[in-house]
């Protein structure tokens, strides 16, 4: 098998969906059909270019009612009576980009919350709203760039120096949390693929020494600094730090001065990522976020090296793009194997829907009050699901990111309870997001655009019932279903056991008079069947 090729057939609708469910959140019916006869190459390029598009989002909003409603408050005055609440604000921004994209579907906001989960940082940690923001920011803007780069300045952002206490780490008195994680979560792992240890102890110690001397600015009024973050060189421990052979003995020598913590610290990620396993054990987290959970010998042989190769090469000298392009144009991408393979995260589950069944977001600035109600539903949906984006369990990240298990971690009696429930709200729709605005599936307008001529009932014959199940499932599934299932899905969910031609009666009833409701519930449990099977949930 190929493995890394490039996969050359053109898109079809099965393909052009799974790419753009595994690139984004989810696609609306008309990005598929956009997308449908294009090469890959071409798609992910598209795809890429959008990201310019999108990435100079508007900033959040206060979206409490008072003086400052619907405002960006990012340089306003620090309200530490708000502090909290602002914080979820930024994360409901955050969302918001997520559900819109701004109409150009990117690898935008998929490609940052990859980051987000791996470089750490925790709401309820940190509190500071400018500080999730700030680290955010890195991460949106960088998500594509230097790998080097975005370690180095997650390393020494404000978010960051909180949540891993780093801004508590000073020579003779080292906190060496973040020197562990580095290496551990962020850079070379803390296994190779078969077993081996990566780092020493002492290669922890080394490490939080070459960080020291960085520290978050408090609390402050007035416009926002740059970074929000200084480097104290009385802080710094200026000795050389020597690393074990893992490293090949290498020494940081050590510096003074104002910049002796950006030489040291560019110095100490140089090393880390020329350490054999650091691209491979990327390139491997990227694979198991948008290829397969399941990395074998084979795939690490045929893909995970070489991709690292590819990743770590002078060419590309540790640029997250060109890897990206060439995962998501692979022949291993497309493979059948891999279409189907994954459980929906509650992201691609619930922001999916809403993008599938076209439940626009509404605009922040002139209704404030619906995006809130709106963002709130899918924030608070996905926490119930057991998904926290910037505020995940454990530095770690989400569980079903990194356990064994992986994806099938997101099932459990809970969170299918939660997905069956908040899918109900689509199915029957009764939120209010504003006034004139009901959150959820309109199944009898969906019905009447398939009907030709719908209110001449006399001279234009009622649709089949399996128009009606075939629109409903166009897309739905990243698999095929059988011909059996259908047959199930028609005869015994859809018509409960009644001749199809049945149907035609109910709908011809709706036409004649929209108060009778039998087509409704027909069409009703055929959707909510639908959406709780299986083949929903995986993606």
């Amino acid at each position: 098998m190929p493995y890394l090729d490039t996969y050359t057939t053109p898109l079809t609708a099965k393909t052009a969906a799974h790419l753009l469910r595994r690139a984004t959140f989810g696609p609306t019916q008309q990005e598929i059909t956009n997308f449908t006869g294009l090469s890959a190459t071409d798609a992910v390029q598209q795809l890429i270019n959008n990201v310019n598009k999108t990435i100079d989002a508007p900033p959040p909003v206060d979206l409490d009612p008072g003086p400052t409603y619907g405002q960006p408050f990012l340089k306003l005055p620090y309200m530490s009576n708000r502090e909290f609440q602002m914080g979820y604000f930024v994360r409901y921004w955050w969302v918001g980009l997520m559900c819109e994209q701004n109409g150009y579907p990117s690898v935008l906001e998929k490609l940052a919350a990859f980051w987000q989960n791996h470089f750490v940082v925790a709401h309820s940690i940190i509190g500071e709203y400018r500080f999730l923001y700030m680290y955010l920011d890195i991460l949106r803007k960088g998500c594509l760039g230097s790998f080097k780069d975005l370690t180095i300045e997650i390393s020494k952002c404000a978010g960051m120096l909180t949540y891993q206490n780093g801004n508590e780490n000073e020579k003779n008195h080292p906190n060496e949390n973040y020197a562990r994680e580095l290496q551990e979560l962020f850079t070379v792992g803390q296994k190779d693929f078969a077993g081996n240890a990566n780092y020493t102890e002492n290669d922890v110690k080394a490490a939080s020494k070459v960080l020291t001397g960085w520290q978050r600015i408090a609390k402050w009024d007035g416009v926002t600094p740059p970074t929000a973050v200084v480097f104290t060189p009385s802080r710094h421990d200026t000795t050389n730090k020597t690393f074990s052979a893992k490293y090949n003995n290498v020494t940081i020598q050590g510096r003074t001065g104002d910049t002796g913590g950006e030489i040291e610290l560019r110095e100490l990620t140089d090393m880390l990522l020329a350490h054999p396993e650091s691209p491979k054990f990327i390139c491997r987290k990227l694979y198991r976020w948008y290829v397969n959970s399941n990395v074998t010998q084979e795939i690490e042989n045929n893909v995970i090296i070489p991709l690292a190769n590819f990743f770590a090469s002078p060419q590309n000298n540790f640029q997250i793009q060109p890897v990206l392009i060439k995962l998501l144009t692979s022949q291993i991408f497309f493979d059948i194997k891999n279409i189907g393979s994954m459980i929906k995260a509650p992201s691609e589950y619930l922001i999916g829907a809403l993008r599938f069944f076209n439940q626009p977001l509404p605009d922040v600035t002139t209704q404030p009050a619906g995006y809130r109600k709106y963002t709130d539903f899918v924030h608070w949906g996905m926490v119930g699901m057991q998904l926290s984006f910037l505020d995940q369990p454990a530095v770690f990240g989400s569980v079903p990111y990194y356990q064994i298990g992986y994806s099938k971690n997101w099932i459990n009696g809970v969170t299918l309870m939660n997905r069956g429930a908040h899918m109900d709200e689509l199915i029957y729709p009764n939120r209010v997001i504003h006034p004139g605005y009901i959150l959820g599936i309109d199944l009898m307008a969906w019905v009447k655009s398939l009907q030709p001529n719908f209110a001449d009932v006399e001279g234009s014959p009622a649709i089949d019932c399996e128009v009606v199940y075939e629109s409903f499932v166009k897309n739905l599934f990243a698999v095929e279903l059988g011909q059996a299932q259908k047959d199930y899905l028609i005869d015994t969910i859809m018509m409960e056991g009644m001749n199809r031609s049945y149907w035609k009666g109910y709908w011809n009833a709706y036409r004649k008079n929209q108060k009778d409701l039998g087509a409704l519930y027909i069409c009703t449990r055929l959707m909510r069947y639908l959406t709780r099977m299986s083949e929903y949930h995986i993606f």
